[in-house]
């Protein structure tokens, strides 16, 4: 292959009670990109649509993945990388993620597979790096693994994928408001109590347990973050509202995708997540707030080639 076009996924991090560690992938929402074999080596960003992002590879965070990974091989060949982008960055639904995904994952697939997709998710972890300041996987390991994730350790790198069961789906409303990832970082506590390390333990197990045997009401007694949501929360308006009349029209737990400003919420079928997105709207409707709705079933396949 000379070229290759994908489609890179947004993510969901941390999924209430898995800060920093959980995360699941999207599948109605995400970047489409082009890479290209060039006889340059090297890597170039020839064209970026839908949003004002550097060109240059040293500021962009594909480019920056993909430089990551050919710094591993000893080849002649170099690549084009093509981005639109439809993942607006500062969601809360990985937009850099997909990005240093797709790259890596393409270039992987024109070299003919030389690293696993497990080794991919460290070089993307770079990109990550540049955009938040810190080499985080919770949003690019779903995003190359598909379903959800579970970074168990970071030193070493160990991250498992967790099972998806066949009905839940999930509800992402995007209020148009900026959080900086400095501000999201600042409002947390440095420190947390014996007690609330408890809480929180027990709803990221009960979480996993509850997606493995498929069982939606330990899912929804789970979903619940006793440390982070309590403090992001204040950022994003109307956020206790939003997940009130989530949970009044079914949805089984709602949280802050991310650092937010976006707001998740995770439903047993299509139509309660197309009714949860609506009573979501219906909040922001009466505000002079813009934002956008996404209802996606879980994506088990993370980026795929279109």
């Amino acid at each position: 292959m000379e070229e290759i076009k994908l489609f890179a996924p947004a993510t969901i991090a941390n999924v209430s009670c898995g800060f920093d560690v959980l995360g699941l992938c999207l599948d109605t929402v995400g970047d489409e990109m082009t890479i290209r074999k060039t006889t340059t080596k090297g890597v170039t960003i020839s064209k970026i649509i839908g949003q004002p992002l550097p060109l240059d590879p040293a500021k962009n965070v594909a480019g920056v993945a993909a430089l990551a990974l050919l710094k591993q091989l000893d080849i002649n060949t170099g690549f084009d990388i093509q981005i639109i982008k439809n993942i607006k960055p500062g969601s809360g639904i990985g937009s850099s993620a997909a990005s240093a995904a797709g790259a890596v994952f393409g270039i992987n697939k024109l070299l003919g597979t030389p690293f696993s997709i497990h080794e991919l998710i460290e070089f993307a972890m770079e990109g990550e790096k540049l955009a938040s300041g810190t080499a985080h996987a919770d949003n690019v390991a779903p995003a190359l693994l598909g379903g959800f994730t579970l970074v168990r350790s970071y030193d070493p790198l160990d991250i498992i994928k967790i099972n998806t069961p066949k009905e839940l789906y999930a509800t992402v409303i995007h209020p148009q408001i900026e959080i900086k990832t400095s501000d999201a970082r600042s409002v947390l506590k440095q420190k947390i109590s014996l007690k609330e390390t408890v809480i929180q333990l027990g709803n990221l197990g009960g979480l996993i347990s509850g997606l493995y045997t498929e069982d939606y009401d330990l899912i929804s007694r789970s979903l619940h973050d006793e440390i982070v949501e309590p403090y992001r929360s204040i950022l994003i308006p109307e956020f206790d509202t939003v997940r009130e009349v989530a949970k009044k029209v079914g949805a089984l737990g709602t949280g802050i995708s991310g650092s937010g400003p976006s707001v998740f919420a995770l439903s047993k079928g299509k139509e309660i997540a197309k009714t949860v997105g609506e009573a979501m709207s219906k909040v922001y409707q009466n505000t002079t707030i813009d934002f956008d709705v996404h209802v996606s079933k879980i994506n088990s396949t993370g980026v795929k080639i279109i």
